[in-house]
């Protein structure tokens, strides 16, 4: 794996700014449990993505990847939400759970 992806995580995870997301967009690294200074056990994932810069990056483990997409192009983290209540449209901005770790 070599190149940026959205990676989708099957359980929520909180970013280097504090917030919970369930997505994570960057430079993709496959690394081993070394990474983390410890060895893991066999019901343990053995191997891990570090997603985004050395500053603000993410580590997932193996197996709580659901989706990886490869994307070079950053996606939007803003989305229009249009409802019609009562016959009035009302649009309300909201984040996606996208972290972007450059």
């Amino acid at each position: 794996m070599t190149g940026k992806y959205l990676i989708t995580t099957d359980a929520w995870f909180y970013a280097p700014d504090g917030r919970q997301y369930k997505s994570v967009w960057g430079e993709v690294e496959i690394v081993s449990d070394s990474i983390l200074g410890i060895k893991t056990n066999v019901r343990s994932s053995n191997w891990f993505a570090k997603i985004g810069s050395n500053k603000n990056h993410v580590i997932v483990a193996g197996c709580q990847i659901h989706y990886a997409c490869k994307s070079e192009k950053q996606p939007e983290t803003i989305f229009s939400d249009i409802t019609i209540i009562d016959g009035i449209r009302k649009t309300e901005e909201r984040l996606y759970a996208i972290y972007i770790a450059e």
